[in-house]
């Protein structure tokens, strides 16, 4: 099964090719381009690189968030549009899943962070664990076939928290912590003040990577779950303009 995955939802615009578990190939973008410009460029690019057509692909993945209102729009009707137009399933992860899937070998708490402005981050809370079935299971919990097996325990679902909520939130679990994510490189010398037992990891993995969210919606597109026409991004936060016209509004 040859799945294309995408993520669009942070300045990184990021895609990669998967044949069952084996890694074809990946682009990622760090740069201030719109995503609208480069997202098909890099898709084309990674077919050609790896002799591939749209038409050779079985399955599709993406980010349905939380992340940049506009990026995510981009990234989902860029693969709803590939989806239809070559009717092969597509299905949505989150990010924050992919992130916390970098470190899931991480022996303590693993807390991925999304820059969501205002001094708020978009987060969630996980566990790694080793030697499970490779699943994905309807309490959330995310079981990848690595090596060792990993599977992410998910502690806190989706927020959007202030950066001081979530350091307390983290206290009050009095464990060890490593946070991953755009957020880290905003907020990494607070973070490491304020929780002492905290840990960082590489600056690459910071980023998301597409390879992370197509080994979870790859899992699920070999059990049969997609998602369908009405499928749409979770934000967390309404977008700035709607909240500034709602507060004009009372």
């Amino acid at each position: 099964m040859i799945i294309l995955a995408v993520d669009s939802s942070s300045k990184v615009a990021t895609a990669a090719l998967m044949k069952d578990d084996k890694l074809l190939g990946e682009i990622t973008l760090n740069d201030k381009k719109e995503h609208s410009v480069i997202l098909m460029a890099i898709i084309e690019n990674l077919l050609t690189a790896n002799n591939l057509s749209i038409s050779d692909i079985d399955g599709y993945v993406v980010s349905k968030g939380p992340g940049s209102f506009t990026g995510l729009r981009i990234g989902m009707a860029t693969i709803k549009g590939l989806s239809f137009g070559s009717g092969k399933p597509y299905v949505s992860v989150s990010s924050l899943d992919a992130l916390a899937l970098s470190v899931a070998n991480f022996d303590g708490i693993i807390c991925p962070i999304m820059d969501a402005l205002r001094n708020s981050v978009y987060t969630s809370l996980y566990k790694g664990h080793s030697n499970v079935i490779n699943t994905y299971n309807e309490s959330n919990n995310i079981n990848v076939e690595s090596a060792p097996p990993i599977s992410l325990e998910k502690l806190l679902d989706y927020s959007a928290l202030d950066i001081n909520e979530l350091i307390e939130l983290i206290k009050s679990k009095n464990e060890k912590v490593i946070f991953i994510g755009d957020g880290v490189d905003k907020y990494k010398d607070y973070l490491a003040e304020n929780c002492p037992n905290s840990f960082f990891p590489p600056n690459h993995l910071n980023l998301i990577r597409a390879s992370s969210l197509g080994e979870i919606g790859s899992i699920l597109l070999r059990n049969g779950k997609c998602d369908d026409s009405n499928s749409s991004p979770f934000y967390l936060k309404k977008p700035q303009a709607e909240r500034e016209y709602e507060q004009r509004m009372k």
